[in-house]
């Protein structure tokens, strides 16, 4: 199986926010925009691995900054690692200063979904070759989060978890 980069994952999505769109006080309702993330995650997990991809996990969401109505809203996803039939997607959102253009970071999520063959089974995805300095931090704190996911899960024992022992255990 071949490997991809992560640049090939790179998803973008940019949506304007009707009011429809937003609660009693002209924010974007946080489900629409959990949606929305939803959607570009699951476009780049389907261009990393080119199989059909399901939501497993929605493993962090930050609304850092509310999103008002009218806004102009870029989602960019990247897949920051795959394991074998699971990948992890960042997901940042911007929004867009509707006079100057300029881009300012509001929110970002981690999801993770699973690659499944025609019975909805999982299946091995390709590995992922992070280029650029972010793509490869991103890489490497996804597999502490991945140790930590499965301790909680109870199907990993502390002591086995590798990098996470790295980052407590490293001046001892």
């Amino acid at each position: 199986m071949k490997s991809r980069k992560a640049i090939d994952t790179l998803s973008i999505a940019t949506k304007l926010v009707l009011p429809n769109d937003t609660n009693t006080i002209g924010n974007l309702f946080g489900g629409e925009l959990l949606a929305w993330m939803d959607v570009i995650a699951s476009v780049s997990a389907h261009r990393h691995c080119r199989r059909v991809v399901v939501t497993a996990s929605v493993n962090h969401v930050s609304f850092k900054k509310p999103i008002k109505e009218a806004s102009i809203v870029t989602l960019e996803a990247k897949v920051s690692r795959s394991f074998y039939s699971s990948m992890e997607i960042i997901i940042d959102v911007y929004v867009e200063d509707r006079v100057t253009g300029e881009k300012v970071k509001c929110n970002d999520a981690i999801y993770t979904f699973v690659a499944v063959d025609q019975n909805g089974g999982p299946i091995q995805v390709p590995e992922l070759l992070p280029e650029t300095k972010e793509e490869k931090e991103r890489f490497e704190a996804a597999l502490r989060r991945k140790q930590l996911s499965l301790i909680l899960a109870g199907k990993l024992k502390p002591n086995e978890a590798s990098e996470l022992k790295k980052l407590f255990l490293e001046n001892e």
